[in-house]
């Protein structure tokens, strides 16, 4: 009985139907003004490791990825952060509590790899999976193919450690709490987010409200 059942549904709803649907983010466009001054959030810039289940709003979420790498410089197609010889390789994942998402800095977009709450995977701390935002900061390797290997290392780390002080700079500015962290499970991570091979993750960085 059971078989002739799904026999049914299938014949007559299409399979997409069971299929897992991902659905982009348009992100709204960035608001650059406005924040605190440039030397007061230096000099409240800090690491804090609680944080309250509050979701951002889609307009600091949009306004926090500008700043984090968004493009700045649109003619040129440059960004907010610096990369070794421009190679513009380093991507960010961002996970939230209804999927994972790949910003599309060009287009100010979210495209969905993952449906479904991943933050667990996004670090070992207890704290990672009730945070309403993590980033995960991953090197595109085929960018980077007229260096060396050990150039590619050392290059994705100075280029994601502009980006993570952008972060932290935003954060700061807006009131938001922020800690970058290197304690992943890279390969379940990897394998959550459908890396590639010449896909690597460099470091993750946890975002919210103040607990």
């Amino acid at each position: 009985m059971k078989i002739r059942l799904i026999l049914v549904l299938l014949l007559f709803f299409p399979l997409f139907v069971f299929a897992e649907e991902l659905k982009p983010i348009n992100l709204p466009a960035p608001n650059t003004k406005g924040g605190r001054p440039l030397m007061q959030a230096l000099k409240e810039r800090k690491s804090q490791r609680e944080f309250s289940s509050k979701e951002l709003p889609i307009q600091v979420l949009s306004d926090l990825l500008w700043a984090a790498n968004g493009i700045n410089r649109p003619e040129i197609s440059h960004h907010t952060a610096p990369t070794s010889m421009n190679m513009q390789e380093i991507d960010i994942y961002v996970v939230k509590s209804d999927g994972a998402y790949l910003y599309d800095a060009e287009n100010n977009d979210l495209i969905q790899i993952v449906s479904g709450d991943i933050r667990s995977l996004a670090g070992s701390q207890p704290f990672v999976k009730d945070a309403p935002l993590n980033l995960v900061y991953v090197a595109d390797l085929s960018k980077m193919s007229r260096i060396s290997i050990q150039e590619k290392d050392f290059y994705s780390a100075t280029d994601t450690g502009f980006i993570s002080q952008n972060v932290y700079l935003f954060c700061s500015s807006a009131g938001l709490a922020t800690v970058v962290r290197g304690w992943v499970d890279k390969v379940a991570l990897a394998k959550a987010l459908k890396l590639r091979p010449n896909q690597k993750i460099i470091l993750a960085q946890t975002i919210g409200y103040p607990k």
